[in-house]
């Protein structure tokens, strides 16, 4: 009974690595329904790993590198990918220039920021309540969902139709993960409403938006994200 007890919250982990490596290697076969799918198990699995492990009582330094680790195939590497395949159509060219290399390699960028904020993140004590930077999760539903919302709907067809400003958005992405930005993180640290304002707040905007906009609305949420974070910047200690 010992060794599940302590390893329960590892193999929902390692479920959540191998979720991240399926979508992986769909995203790149271009069946991104799969990958959706993955997403969505790889953010419960990362969800119910840290929350078994603080209901059974099995924090461990084991455990908390085994997170890190997974989070950065399936909230790392896949992002980079999705950059990677939404960049692909335009060669080595930029802005009609020859360029001496594939310009998808760039939306590696997002993988590398990434691989960074996690890094830090395991160094940052201060990071209970609150996150510095956006956190690798919501990142990957940013940018997996504006590609996915643009290959189902066509929307936002602006940005995947102008290298250029996917550029900028690979470039924000990367920075923003790593950002002294406080974001809001669903972590209750009192029972009082007035301590949660930004959570309620993210919390119901975010379900208006959804049932708004549907699938377009993923990536929206995100960005509403940011901004109520930004907004309450100094209620996030």
């Amino acid at each position: 009974m010992n060794f599940i007890k302590n390893n329960l919250a590892n193999a929902f982990t390692l479920a959540n690595l191998l979720s991240g490596t399926i979508g992986v290697i769909n995203l790149i076969t271009g069946n991104y329904q799969i990958t959706a799918l993955c997403i969505i198990i790889s953010l419960i699995l990362d969800f119910f790993d840290g929350f078994i492990a603080r209901a059974m009582k099995s924090n461990s330094n084991l455990g908390a590198q085994l997170d890190s680790l997974a989070d950065m195939v399936s909230f790392g590497v896949l992002p980079g990918i999705t950059m990677y395949k939404a960049l692909d159509p335009f060669g080595a060219q930029f802005l009609g220039a020859e360029l001496p290399f594939e310009l998808k390699y760039l939306g590696l960028f997002i993988t590398l920021f990434s691989c960074l904020r996690l890094a830090i993140f395991n160094l940052d004590e201060d990071q209970t309540y609150y996150f510095k930077g956006l956190n690798t999760p919501s990142n990957t539903i940013l940018i997996f969902g504006l590609y996915y919302a643009f290959l189902e709907t066509e929307a936002f067809s602006f940005l995947f139709e102008n290298q250029l400003l996917l550029l900028i958005l690979t470039a924000i992405s990367s920075w923003i993960l790593i950002a002294p930005i406080r974001m809001i993180a669903m972590k209750f640290k009192s029972k009082q409403i007035k301590d949660n304002y930004p959570k309620i707040a993210l919390a119901i905007g975010a379900i208006l938006i959804l049932i708004i906009f549907k699938t377009v609305g993923i990536p929206l949420v995100i960005i509403y994200y940011i901004i109520i974070s930004v907004l309450f910047r100094k209620q996030l200690v």
